[in-house]
C-alpha cells in the first residue's frame, strides 16, 4: 500500500511540476525547500489536531 501511495503523490507532483513549468529534476535549492515543504506539512496535523484539542478540552 506505501508503494501506491508514494506512487500516487509522485503523480500529483508530477502533474504540479508540469503545470507550473518547473524543470524536473529541480534545481537543487528548489528541491531542498520542497523537501523542508513536505516536512512542515507532514507535522501541521498532528500539531494542528494537538493545538484543537487543546483549545476545545
Amino acid at each position: 500500500m506505501n508503494y501506491l501511495l508514494s506512487l500516487a503523490i509522485g503523480l500529483v507532483v508530477g502533474l504540479l511540476y508540469h503545470l507550473l513549468d518547473f524543470r524536473s529534476p529541480a534545481p537543487p535549492l528548489v528541491a531542498l525547500v520542497g523537501l523542508l515543504g513536505m516536512q512542515i506539512g507532514e507535522g501541521l496535523l498532528p500539531f494542528g489536531r494537538e493545538l484543537l484539542l487543546r483549545w476545545f478540552h
